[in-house]
This record gives structure tokens, C-alpha cells and sequence, in this order.
């Protein structure tokens, strides 16, 4: 397995006639042929790390779990930590480097760009890539857009449908378009094992 990391964020931009585009576009039919393989039909949990290990050139972790379909047109800068949870329909464009901390869950259909466009019409080709930092713990809802350049801080909350473009403090929850920070999360909470018994109880009776 090759550990391959591209910092595409380093360079002020790529320019559209660049080698540095090239490169990334043979790489984009290496992630399509993969993200096919992983998104045709069903596969068992551990050949779903198989092929997004294979995706992304490193191993994850047994813990990691993704429930396909899921999309890159690069997919070597996807970096996942373990207890990692990715619903369906998520799409990663990665090229500027995505990090994603232990414990996070990522909700469906969300979109993580990290790639971005020149202003000017006379050099729009040109694509400026920045990284998007997702700490531990954070809990990313449903149809959320991050930007490239966001860092989430640990234990953060998204809330569903935002789309962020600023980064969020830890243990904050964001919302909104363009998300903003809207409270604190609550650290209060508790759900101890009664709550896990009474869950299982019910589900016996449901199930009988």
C-alpha cells in the first residue's frame, strides 16, 4: 500500500496547462475506476475499508465504516482517524487534502470542496486548492457543504444543510448558509447503560 500525499495546497495555484493538472487528472481516473468498484453492489464491511484503502493509499483503521455510495474524482488526500462513520451518498473532493479526526461521523450527501476557481474569466481554469481539517468527535449533519480552508474544531456540531466557509471553534454547533456559530454544545448530557437496556427491551418485544 503507497502512502501518496500530493500537497496540491502548497502551490499559490494550479494552472489549467500545468503539470501539476496533469498529474491530477491521471489520478482522477484512478479514483473514478476505484469509487465504481466500491459503489457496485453490496460489499461486506472489510472489503469496504479494502477499497477505500486502496482509494485513498493507506490503510484505515477496523473501526472505519462507510456506507457506500460514496464519491472522489482523487481521493489519495482523504485522511481518516479511527471510529470513523461516513453515511451515503457523501462526495469528497480531496485534492486540497481532507483530514477527518477520530470519532467523527460524516451525515448523507454531504460535499467537501477543497478545490477552488481563479475570479477573473481570463484565468477562471486555474484552480487554487486549500485543505479542509476536521477535528475528533465532530458531528457533521445531513446535506452539509465545507469549503476548502475550513478547519472544524473537535466536538463541533454542524448542523444539517449548512454550508460552511469559516472555521468553527470546538464544541460548537454551526447552522446556517453560510453557517454560523449559534450556541455552545451541551456537555450536560448524560445517557448511562438503563437507557441502553430499556432500547434493547424494545426492540426484543418489537421483533417477537
Amino acid at each position: 500500500m503507497n502512502d501518496l500525499y500530493i500537497d496540491f495546497a502548497s502551490a499559490p495555484y494550479i494552472g489549467f496547462h500545468s503539470d501539476l493538472r496533469r498529474l491530477m487528472c491521471q489520478m482522477s481516473e484512478r479514483a473514478l475506476r476505484i469509487s465504481a468498484q466500491l459503489n457496485a453492489g453490496y460489499h461486506e464491511p472489510s472489503e469496504v475499508r479494502a477499497l477505500f484503502s486502496d482509494l485513498t493509499g493507506r490503510e484505515v483503521d477496523e473501526s472505519f465504516r462507510l456506507f457506500t455510495p460514496f464519491y472522489t474524482d482523487f481521493g489519495r488526500n482523504i485522511i481518516v482517524g479511527k471510529n470513523v462513520f461516513i453515511n451515503m451518498g457523501c462526495k469528497f473532493q480531496d485534492q486540497g487534502g481532507i483530514f477527518v479526526g477520530d470519532g467523527t461521523f460524516i451525515g448523507h450527501n454531504c460535499v467537501i470542496a477543497t478545490l477552488n476557481h481563479c475570479e477573473n474569466p481570463a484565468h477562471r481554469g486555474n484552480m487554487i486548492a486549500r485543505p479542509v481539517h476536521i477535528g475528533r468527535d465532530v458531528w457533521i449533519g445531513a446535506n452539509v457543504t465545507i469549503l476548502g480552508g475550513v478547519s472544524i474544531g473537535d466536538g463541533a456540531i454542524i448542523g444539517a444543510g449548512a454550508v460552511v466557509t469559516h472555521d468553527v471553534p470546538a464544541n460548537s454547533v454551526a447552522m446556517g448558509v453560510p453557517a454560523r456559530v449559534v450556541r455552545k454544545v451541551k456537555m450536560d448530557e448524560k445517557f448511562g447503560a438503563n437507557s441502553e437496556v430499556n432500547l434493547s427491551e424494545n426492540l426484543g418485544k418489537n421483533s417477537a
